[in-house]
């Protein structure tokens, strides 16, 4: 995803939406992705301790953002809205990125963002 317009730093730029799903639902949908013969395409953002957003089902777009270690968003959580603002001036045609921050103990998942910064892994540290 490429910002459409110049965006000024810390500045609301999308939300990110989708189906509210239970602790319980995101696990078996995770299994069905990452088992034999599923897409190993995610789209679920943590709301909180009980709750995931599955951008796959009703997504805003924002699910389509790639990580980076050296991010220009950064995923803030109002009340039940999971929003990206911009850290710093983003160019027009610049790729939107977002630091993923997966957990450390969960699979680790291999980074080739190409950034100077890039830690070798999605998960942080």
């Amino acid at each position: 995803m490429y910002a459409a317009d110049s965006i000024p730093p810390r500045r609301k730029v999308i939300e990110y939406s989708g189906e509210r799903i239970s602790l319980r639902q995101a696990i078996k949908r995770l299994r069905k992705i990452c088992g034999p013969g599923g897409s190993k395409h995610l789209s679920m953002f943590r709301l909180n301790r009980s709750w995931r957003i599955d951008g796959a089902v009703g997504g805003s777009g924002a699910e389509l953002i790639n990580h980076s270690c050296d991010p220009n968003l950064k995923a803030r959580i109002v009340g039940e809205h999971i929003l990206f603002f911009s850290l710093r001036r983003i160019r027009k045609g610049e790729e939107l990125t977002l630091d993923y921050r997966l957990n450390p103990e969960t699979f680790r998942i291999p980074c080739h963002c190409g950034s100077p910064n890039c830690r070798g892994t999605l998960n942080r540290k």
